[in-house]
This record gives C-alpha cells, structure tokens and sequence, in this order.
C-alpha cells in the first residue's frame, strides 16, 4: 500500500485550503476570463499538441472548495453586469424601438403590406415589436449574431444603461400564432379591450386624467407658493434660503375671488343627478353623463365577463407569467441595479420624495402624541369650556372628574385605541377605537372639526402633526377628512375650520370622505331619503363654482383637495330588493344603498362638476375610494369604471381578470399591510408583495397611524416593516416612493421638482435617478413589460 499516495487523495478530498494550480498560466478552463466567450468553440483536450496537454487535467482543477466557491459567486457577479454573457438580450437593444404606450391605447401605428400582402408597421415585416412577439416566446437569436444597428441607441448612451438580461424560451410556432390565432384566444383579448374602453369612457367623461386637470397644467399659481429649493444640482452648491411654513405665509385676502359665471346653470335630470347646461339654451347640456341605467348595463357586462371561466383563467396565466417574468429579471438584474444605486450621489431612500397616499386626519397621529397632547391642556386649559352636555356646559378639568380620572392616570393602555386582537374582522369595535378611553365625548373635544369649542383643539395638534411633516421634508400626507351630508352647510363649516386655523401646509392635500351612513340619517330622521344625502353633498360645489363669492372660503379651501373617498364597513352585505334601482328621491326605505349605487351618484355628479370647473380654471376633483377591502369583489369592478384609484384592495387576488384589467390599467392601489393585518387579513398572507412583483401601481400608506402606529414617522414604520417581512431592496422601496408620488394629487409642477421635469413621459424619458434614485434599467423592465402586454392586448383585439 502507497502510504504517500494515499495521504495525497485524502488531502484532495478535504475542504481545508489546497495549493492553488488555477493561475493563468496553468487555467483550468473551468473559470471564464475577461477574453474568452462562454459558448465559443473551444479547443478539444485531445485536439491539442502534446506540449500543451503534458500537463494532467486533475492537477488544473485542483483548487480547494473556498476557492471555487469564491471564483463561482466573483464569475456570477461578473456575469451579472457583462451584456455578452446573458442567454438572449433584451430585445430593445435590436428592435428598432419599443412600442409607446399612448401610441398602443391610441392604436395609431402606421400599417403598409409586405409583398405577401401580411400587414407591416413602419418597416418591420412583422405585426407585434420583437418584444411582444418574444412573450408568445420566439426562438432565441443566437448570441455570435450581431444585432441589427439601432442609431437611436448608438447615439443616446443612457440607452445603453437601461438594457436588462432577460432569458427566452424557443417556440417554432410563434410566427403562426401571430397570423393564425385561435378564436378564443382573439375572444379572450376582445373582452379585456372592451373593459378598458369603458373605462376610458367613464374616465374622460369625468375629466379624470391627470392631462385633463387645469392644476397640472404650467400656468396654474400655487398658494401659498412651494418652498425654493435650497440645493443646485449642478453646480452642486447649497442655496441660502428661507422656507417659511405655509401656516405663517397663508393670508386669506390676498386670495383672488372670482366672480359669477353668467354662461353655464345647474340643475336636476332624471336620475336625479346635477348637470350644467347653456343658460341661454337649456337643453345643451355640458357634457352627456352615462344614465343609471346606462351604468349598471355597463357593469353587469364587465362582471358577466369577469366571472366566466375561460376569462380567468387566462387572466391568471398572463399574472403568473408577469411574475415569473419578475423573479427571471430580478434574477438576472439585481446586482447591477444596486451598483447603479450606490453610484446616485446624495439619494437614498430617506431623502427621495414618499406621500402617504391613504390616512385618516382624525387619526393621524399616533397614541403618545394624543396622550401627550391630551396631558398638557389638562395641565394648562383645565378650566376651559369644551363641551356641552347634560344640559349645562363641561369644562374640561369637569369632563375627567365625570369620568373618575386624573392627568396621572392616564397611559396607552388606559387610552385603548390601539386595534390588536379584538378588531380581527370587528369593523364595528375598530370604529370604537377613535373614543379615547372608550368615550365618545373626548373624541368630540379632541378629534372632531364641529364641536363646542370649533374645532381648536384639533386644529393644534394636526399642526404640530404638519410642523413634523415639513421638518422631515421628504414625507407627505393625503389626509382624509368627513362630510356627511346631514346638513347643507357641512362644506362651510368645514371649509371656515381650514382657513380660519390656517391648517394649511405644503406637505399635506386633502380628500372628502363620504361614510355610507344613509340608514343611520334615515333612522334618526336627519333626512327624509337618499337624495337629502347627494343634496347636502354636492349642492354647495355647484353653487360656488358658479360663483366662488357666495362661498369664498369653500372656493379656496377647494384649491387643496384633490378628491372624493367613499368609508364604511365593505363587508356588509349589498342586498340587492330591487330588480332596478330606484333614483334617490324614491330611495325612502331605511336600507342602505349597495357600494355600486352610492359610487355611481358620487362619480355623475362629480363628472358634470369637473366638466364646469375645468370651463373656469379650476382644479377637478377625482374619485378614489376604499375598495377592496373585504365584501363582495363586485365593489372592485365599479371602482374600475368610475375611480381614479382605490385604496386597500386586497379582493383583487380573488378575481384575476379584473387584476389584469387593473395592471394594464396602471390603476392606482394605495395598500396599508399594517391596517389590514389588524382588520381583515394577515400579514404574510397580503397580497401586495405579488402585486408588487406583477407590476400593478401599488403603493404603502398608514391609514389610521392612531390605532397601528408606534413611532412619530408612522410611514416609515409601514416601509420598514414592509421591507423586513417582505425582503424588499432600496430599490424596490424606491420604486414604491416614486409610484406614490405619481398617484398622489399634487400639481405637476410640484411633482417635477420632486422626481423630474419630465416625469410625465413614459419609460425610461421619465425617470430622473438622481431625484427618484429608482435606477433606469427598472424603470425600462417595467415599461416595456406593460408595453408588451397592451400591444397583446391591441393586436389580437383588432385581428381580423
């Protein structure tokens, strides 16, 4: 037995470190250099002259296991950001250009005929782009050709940038799909583009597009103007400069009022709508708004559709494949994705702009700040009035001695606000945690507009909430704030609590939330029937934008909000006891109206206001509801037709087709984990990691940071939480920053100084990376994936 011989085959067997023999003189050829192609033909062992193979080929791939480890993962990362080494190239680098979105929902491609008399766009013998064809798939071009020059690309180096590696599937029979596609397959693709055509519809007639909104456009003034930026970033110096709040620099006289408009009216129509007409001609209406009637056609089409088998099924294989069209990307990408991060002087994901796009004002702040705020009035304003009760007036030092309670008593625990264990699927205990210590009269001092003492109290802290806000520069608020519609002059109240308190910040937009309340109004005899309700809503909109003096405060208050929400407990049960829904006038039964019902009177009579205000100059208003949240899925497909965005959401993983409707509609999702987890579904069961990979525009928001809240920055708490769970990068948090500042309802010229000049345009054209720090090759992965899917979408549509 060879003793030495022995030991030395042990030793090749250990993992401890070995003599290396993988210098470049003596290569292995096991690991691939800088010169040397991954499939090119390479010299056979046995082809090779004697000299050259005298060396054993065991002594060359003899290095130990954390050699070739580390050699592995040094090749992978290489591999990572070397162009030639991909599988297939994404194919922008050698088509002659990506389809343009509005060019595909505007179907204005110029068509010609090849000598076969197959129909061509521009030049290309061929009916799709090369990457829309590549999704049937097509057969991979091999990596030795030479890609066909593209002087757009050669000229443009950011181009160059924005190339991500993307692996292919071989299929012969691609070309044959696209000239003879099945008959479902084309029925299929027919239904999804006549959904979105109604959509379309109900979005331009309701002006809300944001190119529709006179606010966006360069001429619309800002007041109070945005504070000036106090960084040039090109010659990379500070600017001195001094950003007072908006609070102090607000002055209600120096707001301009203008004046009655003598040309348009307003009035009821047959479904007891409000619409403009001529003053001068009564019949010509501003705008033809789809009837009752008319709607509930159009949803009954889009459920019918979304509930058919083979409808969902395809719409699931199309989600499915968007996902694993992600996880190949991210794959292959994310390395170069971080080294383009980490390059971006300055951004990070603290410092690049984030809007909290859905929490509640009542309950945005969190619990030690009520319990701080709460503490000090008692120490300092104990003998103030505060509210009137059992027939005489309360001071507040009186409301606590009722209550058996002092200053020192109170803590987190005894306040009670926070939803934990008891409000799983309780919406109606959730609604009781906004009374302080399980009172409904401190939530009357401390948290309501229109009480005793006019809303002070309120008024303060939601400015120390704003002064936080502004102090941290980068985060913004959209807060929503109620109007009932028990009484008419709801609005002037409302609008006189803003102005007066000067509760107003740059950092902060605001939307009316309307509580589907009716039954309880009907009940207590606050309105005698549905049409109260829509009266007491929309009568005062109509009268001041008719003529902004009868209302000056509304009319400048209105200057700062952006929408329309729709609140209450979605999963109640829409009982359907008509066969056809009666208008509001006859609506006289206690019963509550269904979702659909109560959206579609807040979006007809929203369309003909934006129709008349557009006509003045005036910023429109648009419809984002809560949707989605738990109830009957039927909520999403109305909210489709007639919102802009939706809040929550979470159905959508029930009904794919309308997912799919919802991703190549880009409809904005603002999605609260946090809320949800304490309400109706938990967290590692959320759906907005899958949303999120598939590439619908979804975004985090708090919703009540009072009840899931801990921390002063409760939007932070919701990313990082989010990140943690999630396994989401910088990037991707970075990517849902810039998505939540696009669904967000700040003017345009706002949104240019906080993530471009340009960011209107589509794909990479709208991305500045050192304001968004979201890196060029995500921002073009995700274009031309959409970009793919709508020209699918208008291809099979419209094949004939």
């Amino acid at each position: 037995m060879n003793i030495n011989q022995t030991a030395k085959d042990f030793s090749d067997l250990s993992l401890e470190p070995a003599p290396s023999h993988d210098d470049l003189e003596h290569s292995s050829g096991l690991v691939l250099t800088e010169t040397e192609h991954p499939l090119e033909p390479q010299t056979s062992v046995s082809s090779q002259s004697p000299e050259e193979n005298s060396v054993p080929v065991a002594a060359n791939a003899n290095f130990s296991y954390h050699e070739n480890q580390q050699l592995f993962d040094s090749n992978c990362k290489q591999m990572a950001i070397d162009a030639h080494t991909s599988i297939v190239e994404q194919p922008f680098q050698y088509s002659n250009s990506t389809a343009s979105i509005a060019g595909i929902n505007n179907n204005d491609q110029t068509t010609n005929t090849d000598n076969n008399n197959r129909p061509t766009i521009g030049n290309k013998p061929r009916t799709l782009s090369t990457s829309a064809q590549n999704t049937l798939p097509e057969a991979p071009r091999p990596l030795w050709e030479t890609p066909p020059s593209n002087s757009e690309t050669a000229t443009n180096g950011r181009n160059k940038n924005t190339l991500y590696k993307m692996g292919m599937i071989a299929e012969d029979s691609t070309q044959q799909v696209l000239d003879d596609p099945s008959p479902e397959l084309v029925d299929l693709y027919t239904k999804v583009q006549e959904c979105r055509d109604l959509r379309n519809k109900y979005q331009t007639l309701s002006l809300q597009n944001n190119d529709q909104n006179p606010k966006n456009s360069a001429t619309y003034e800002v007041y109070p103007s945005p504070p000036k930026p106090s960084y040039n970033a090109e010659t990379k110096t500070v600017i001195p400069v001094t950003n007072l709040p908006d609070s102090e620099t607000f002055d209600f006289e120096a707001c301009e009022i203008p004046g009655e408009d003598p040309n348009w009216n307003y009035s009821i129509n047959e479904d007891d709508s409000y619409v403009v007409f001529k003053t001068e001609n009564p019949e010509e209406k501003i705008a033809a708004i789809p009837t009752l009637r008319d709607y509930y056609l159009d949803l009954d089409k889009m459920i019918s559709i979304s509930s058919d088998g083979p409808a969902k099924s395809f719409a699931f294989r199309r989600l499915q494949y968007l996902e694993a069209r992600w996880n190949l990307y991210i794959l292959l990408n994310e390395y170069q994705e971080t080294s383009v991060s980490k390059r971006n002087p300055h951004r990070d994901f603290y410092n690049v702009r984030k809007v909290d796009t859905h929490v509640h004002h009542s309950a945005c702040m969190n619990q030690k700040h009520l319990l701080r705020f709460i503490k000090y009035k008692l120490r300092h304003s104990k003998n103030e009035k505060v509210i009137f009760r059992d027939d005489k007036v309360l001071t507040l030092a009186e409301v606590f001695q009722s209550l058996n309670l002092t200053g020192y008593d109170l803590s987190i625990d005894t306040l009670d606000m926070h939803a934990h264990k008891d409000t799983f699927h309780r919406f109606d205990k959730f609604n009781l945690k906004y009374n302080p210590i399980g009172e409904s009269r401190l939530r009357e001092i401390f948290l309501k507009t229109n009480n005793y003492i006019k809303g002070s109290y309120l008024a303060e802290i939601t400015k120390q909430v704003m002064s936080d806000l502004e102090n941290s520069k980068y985060q913004n608020c959209e807060y929503r704030i109620s109007v009932y519609g028990r009484s008419i002059d709801e609005w002037d109240k409302l609008a006189s609590w803003i102005i007066d308190n000067k509760v107003i910040s740059h950092n902060v937009r605001w939307l009316i939330q309307i509580p589907r309340l009716y039954d309880i109004y009907k009940k207590t005899g606050i309105v005698a029937n549905f049409n109260d309700t829509c009266k007491n809503l929309f009568q005062p909109l109509f009268e001041v934008t008719k003529n902004p003096k009868s209302h000056p405060k509304l009319h400048v208050f209105l200057q700062r909000v952006i929408g329309f929400d729709s609140v209450d407990d979605e999963s109640k049960v829409d009982r359907r006891f008509h066969r056809k829904y009666p208008k509001p006038s006859l609506w006289e039964s206690a019963q509550n109206p269904p979702y659909s019902y109560y959206l579609y009177y807040l979006y007809s009579n929203l369309a003909s206001l934006n129709q008349w205000r557009a006509k003045r100059g005036f910023n429109t208003l648009v419809l984002r509801p809560h949707c989605g949240e738990a109830g009957d899925p039927e909520h999403l497909v109305s909210a489709y037709l007639l919102a802009q965005g939706i809040s929550h959401g979470i159905l959508l993983r029930k009904v794919p087709f309308v997912q799919y409707l919802y991703y190549l509609d880009q409809v904005g999702i603002a999605m609260s984990p946090l809320s949800n987890n304490a309400l109706f579904l938990t967290y590692d069961k959320n759906p907005f990691p899958r949303y999120f990979r598939r590439g619908l525009n979804v975004s985090l928001s708090t919703d009540d940071p009072l009840q899931f809240s801990y921390t002063r920055e409760p939007l932070i708490e919701e990313y990082s939480v989010a990140a943690q769970i999630y396994k989401l990068s910088n990037v991707d948090m970075c990517e849902l920053a810039r998505n939540s500042v696009i669904q967000s309802g700040w003017e345009a010229q706002i949104k240019e100084h906080w993530i471009g000049e340009d960011f209107e345009k589509p794909g990479v054209e709208g991305n500045d990376v050192s304001k968004t720090n979201v890196p060029d090759i995500r921002v073009n992965y995700r274009y031309d994936t959409l970009s793919t899917e709508l020209e699918l979408v208008n291809h099979f549509a419209n094949f004939k």
